[in-house]
C-alpha cells in the first residue's frame, strides 16, 4: 500500500517537535540560565535586606494578571529550535527579573507580616533539586531519597519534641490546613470506630452528635476540618478562654463534663501552641491531664509554636507538647524553610495508619511490606506529593540545630522587646502582653485618644493599608472584639529594634497625614 502524500509533512513536524523539545531539555541551557539565575537572586537579596526596594510591590490585582497575561503571550515567540542558548537564557532572565520586581520582599527586615517566614535562601536551592529532577513521593521507590530524608526530619524533629525513636511517627504535607485535616482524620477514626467505612451517622445518636472541642480562637482550618470530617462546623465546640486568651483547664473540664453527661462522644481537643490572633500557648500539661481523665484525644496545633521546643528560652511555652496524641508544626513558618513543609506528628506510632484503610495495589506493592512505612500515601491525603522537606533537611545539615533555636530566640525577644516600645509610646496601645513574635496594637494619636472604638478601628484599617501600599513596611490587620487593630508578626530574623522604631515612626508620619 502507498505510502499517504501527507506522511513527508508529517514526518518535518515531527522532527520539529522534536528538536523544540530538545532544546527545552538542553543542559547547557539550564547552566547558562541557572547561573543567571543565582546572580538574579544574590543582587535581589542584597537590595532586599538593605531595605533598598518597596516591600510590597503593588500593584492592583487586574494589573498584574494583565502583565503576566503580556509575557505569556510573548512565549515561544522565536524558534525554540533554533535559538542560540544565550537567547533563551536571556529571555529566562527577564521573566525572572519580571518575577521579582512585582513580587513581596519578605527578607526586607521591615516585613512583619503574615506567619511566612523570611526564608533561608540555600533551603530554597535545595529544594529547586528536587523540583529540577522532579523528586516526588507516594511511595518509597518512586523518590527513595526524598523519602528518606522526610524520615529522618520526622524522627529528628519527634526527639526534639521529647519522644523517643520507634515508640511515635510522624509525615509531612503541603500546609498546616492539611495538616490538621490528617491528625483529626485519625482522631475521627479512631475515636469512632467505623466512621472511615460507615460514616459518621454510625457513630451515635441524632440528639447527641460526635463533637469537636477546640480552641476558641483557634485556625479556621479547625471547623473547616470539621466540615469535611463530617462533623459539621455547627458540633466544634468553643473551649471558654482565660484573661490572656488561653484554654481555661477548668472550664475544659466542666464542657467535658457536661458534653459526656449529654450524651456526646467527643473526637478530640485542639489546644494552640500558638493561636494565631495573639499568640496564646495554651496550658499543654494541665490540658494533657484533663484529656486523660475524660479519655478524650488531644491535637495540638503548633503550627507556629512548636519550634520553641528548641530553645531553651523558650521550650517552656510547650511544655507538655510530648503528651498530645497527635501534633503539628509547620517548617514554614519559625523554621524558616520555603513553603510549603507541614508535619504530622502521632505520639503512638500505630496510629500511623489510621487516616486511610485502603488498598490500591497499583501503587503498594504487596511483595515488599516492609516498605509500607516509607510510602507517603499512605499516610497523607496526597498521593504524588513533592520532596518537600529538602529544603529543611539541607539548611539543619548544612547550618546545625542551633541556628534554628537562634532565629526562635531573636525573633521571640524581639516580640517583647517591640511590645515594651509600645508600652513607653503614649500615642501607642499594646493589646496584649506577647508570649512570641506576635504582638497587636493600635496607634493612637492624641486627636482620637477619646474617639469611639469604631472610628479608632477604622483608623488602624486605613493606616495599615496606605502603609502597606507604600511599601514602606508591610504589617497585617486584625480585629479585637470586634474593632480593628494593627498586628506583626517578627518572622524576619534580620529585623532590629530599630527597625521597628521606624515603623512606629511611619505610622506616625502617615497617621497625620490620614488625620
Amino acid at each position: 500500500m502507498n505510502q499517504p502524500a501527507s506522511r513527508p509533512a508529517e514526518a518535518a513536524d515531527t522532527d520539529e517537535a522534536r528538536r523544540r523539545i530538545r532544546a527545552a531539555y538542553d543542559p547547557e541551557l539550564l547552566r547558562s540560565a541557572g547561573t543567571q539565575l543565582v546572580e538574579l537572586l544574590a543582587d535581589h537579596l542584597a537590595r532586599v535586606e538593605r531595605s533598598q526596594d518597596r516591600v510590597l510591590n503593588w500593584a492592583e490585582p487586574s494589573a498584574n494578571v494583565a502583565e503576566a497575561a503580556r509575557w505569556l503571550a510573548g512565549g515561544g515567540r522565536g524558534d525554540a529550535a533554533g535559538d542560540a542558548v544565550s537567547d533563551l537564557a536571556g529571555r529566562f532572565a527577564e521573566l525572572v527579573q519580571a518575577m521579582l520586581s512585582r513580587g513581596h520582599n519578605l527578607h526586607d527586615p521591615r516585613y512583619a507580616g503574615h506567619q511566612v517566614p523570611a526564608s533561608i535562601p540555600l533551603a530554597g536551592l535545595f529544594d529547586a533539586v528536587g523540583s529540577v529532577t522532579n523528586q516526588v513521593m507516594a511511595i518509597y521507590e518512586m523518590g527513595p531519597w526524598a523519602s528518606a530524608v522526610e524520615e529522618a526530619m520526622v524522627e529528628t524533629l519527634g526527639r526534639e519534641i521529647g519522644w523517643r525513636p520507634g515508640e511515635f511517627a510522624g509525615v509531612v504535607t503541603h500546609g498546616g490546613s492539611l495538616a490538621n485535616l490528617t491528625a483529626l482524620l485519625t482522631a475521627r477514626n479512631v475515636t469512632l470506630g467505623s466512621s472511615w467505612e460507615e460514616g459518621v451517622a454510625a457513630a451515635g445518636p441524632a440528639d447527641a452528635p460526635p463533637v469537636l472541642v477546640a480552641h476558641s480562637e483557634a485556625h479556621y482550618c479547625i471547623a473547616r476540618s470539621a466540615g469535611i470530617l463530617g462533623l459539621g462546623t455547627n458540633q466544634v465546640v468553643r473551649a471558654e478562654l482565660d484573661a490572656r486568651r488561653r484554654i481555661d483547664p477548668e472550664r475544659l473540664d466542666e464542657t467535658l463534663t457536661g458534653l459526656r453527661d449529654r450524651g456526646h462522644l467527643v473526637v478530640a481537643v485542639v489546644a494552640c501552641a500558638c493561636a494565631t490572633p495573639v499568640g496564646a500557648f495554651d496550658p499543654l500539661d494541665d490540658i494533657a491531664d484533663i484529656c486523660r481523665r475524660h479519655g478524650v484525644w488531644m491535637h495540638v496545633d503548633a503550627a507556629h509554636g512548636g519550634a520553641a521546643c528548641l530553645s531553651a528560652r523558650y521550650r517552656r511555652l510547650v511544655r507538655g507538647l510530648e503528651r498530645a496524641d497527635s501534633l503539628i508544626w509547620d517548617a514554614h513558618k519559625m523554621l524558616f524553610v520555603p513553603a510549603l513543609c507541614a508535619f504530622v506528628f502521632y505520639r503512638d506510632a500505630k496510629h500511623r495508619f489510621e487516616a486511610f484503610r485502603q488498598d490500591a495495589p497499583y501503587l503498594f506493592d504487596p511483595s515488599a511490606p516492609g516498605l509500607a512505612d516509607y510510602d507517603s500515601g499512605l499516610k497523607t491525603v496526597e498521593c504524588t506529593k513533592r520532596a518537600a522537606a529538602f529544603g529543611l533537611w539541607g539548611a539543619w545539615s548544612l547550618f546545625g540545630r542551633q541556628l534554628f533555636a537562634d532565629m526562635v530566640d531573636v525573633t521571640f525577644d524581639l516580640g517583647r522587646r517591640f511590645y515594651e516600645m509600645l508600652v513607653e509610646a503614649p500615642d501607642f496601645e499594646p493589646l496584649h502582653e506577647p508570649e512570641c513574635n506576635i504582638v497587636v496594637f493600635r496607634h493612637v494619636p492624641p486627636a482620637l485618644r477619646d474617639a469611639p472604638l469604631e472610628r479608632l478601628g477604622r483608623f488602624q484599617l486605613d493606616l495599615r493599608r496606605d502603609l502597606i501600599e507604600s511599601g514602606a513596611f508591610y504589617i497585617v490587620p486584625t480585629k479585637v472584639q470586634g474593632t480593628g487593630a494593627l498586628r506583626v508578626t517578627i518572622i524576619n530574623p534580620l529585623t532590629t529594634e530599630e527597625h521597628l522604631a521606624g515603623l512606629m515612626e511611619e505610622l506616625r508620619g502617615r497617621g497625620r497625614k490620614l488625620m
